[in-house]
């Protein structure tokens, strides 16, 4: 009878094997089953920055149209943050606050801090790329703001995923297209509201989603319709294919993944690779 060892000489050839080999055969060990309900839910983080990037182009087509003023947009988005300032902290009751020991008054020295560099160099925002063509930088904003939405953190553990780099190329394109507006006080409004809408407002996000899932699924819903209503406004085509584009992310993909799970065949078994699974950590010293 034939035994998988290489120390008794058998009378079959090198590659035989029996009948047993395919018995410790497993398929899909650790594949995992995903719920479209769940899928739906977790793909609210692409539709959020998504909105977010639409509002944030919306808002500054408006500045630059003279549609919206400066002080009209720093109020609104004043207003805005201390709302959701008190409701960051009300979500957990200020568990959050008390585990990381920082206090609202450091809060509120920081924010009077970026809000004085940035309007003491609002002139040097304003003029920073006047040598640059205005096809150059939106050009360089659109890269920009593409590659914040890669870069940025949903929640995945991935090697692309960085959160710092995202930032930068969000707040990098706000600072271009802040170069074009008419006035300095445009560009330090732009810069602020670029800061509270690619930093602030994600982190609201990720606290409501971990905290209160169905106060996040309708708040995802309310801003998405937000941001369809105001590129309505610029354009109708836009917010046709806008809303497509959210569709397809937000229905049609979680439905793609279902279906392709089932088509999964991943196999397992004695032919895999050896595992060392003790500490081998003493040999490295």
């Amino acid at each position: 009878r034939w035994q998988k060892v290489l120390y008794e000489r058998q009378p079959f050839p090198d590659n035989y094997v029996d009948q047993r080999f395919l018995e410790e055969l497993r398929k899909n060990v650790h594949a995992r089953r995903y719920r479209y309900r769940a899928v739906v839910f977790q793909s609210g983080a692409v539709v959020q920055q998504l909105c977010s990037v639409c509002v944030f182009v919306v808002t500054w087509w408006y500045m630059d149209a003279g549609m919206l003023s400066p002080q009209g947009l720093f109020g609104a988005a004043l207003v805005s943050s201390l709302l959701g300032y008190l409701l960051f902290d009300a979500v957990d009751g200020g568990a959050g606050r008390r585990e990381s020991g920082r206090t609202r008054w450091a809060d509120l020295k920081s924010t009077l801090v970026f809000a004085a560099f940035t309007y003491g160099f609002s002139p040097v925002l304003k003029t920073l790329t006047e040598s640059i063509s205005t096809d150059t930088i939106y050009a360089m904003s659109a890269l920009m703001l593409l590659g914040h939405l890669i870069f940025f953190d949903y929640g995945a553990n991935a090697a692309i995923v960085s959160s710092t780099l995202s930032l930068n190329m969000a707040i990098f394109a706000s600072v271009c297209l802040a170069s074009r507006l008419p006035r300095s006080l445009h560009a330090f409004v732009v810069v602020t509201f670029a800061m509270q809408i690619f930093a602030l407002w994600p982190m609201l996000q990720k606290k409501l989603k971990a905290r209160t899932p169905r106060c996040y699924v309708g708040v995802t819903v309310l801003f998405a319709l937000a941001a369809l209503a105001g590129l309505a406004t610029v354009s109708s085509v836009g917010a046709v294919l806008f809303a497509s584009l959210l569709l397809a992310i937000s229905c049609l993909c979680p439905y793609c993944l279902i279906r392709l799970q089932l088509l999964k065949d991943n196999i397992h078994g004695p032919w895999d690779e050896a595992e060392i699974k003790e500490d081998l950590s003493r040999f490295l010293m």
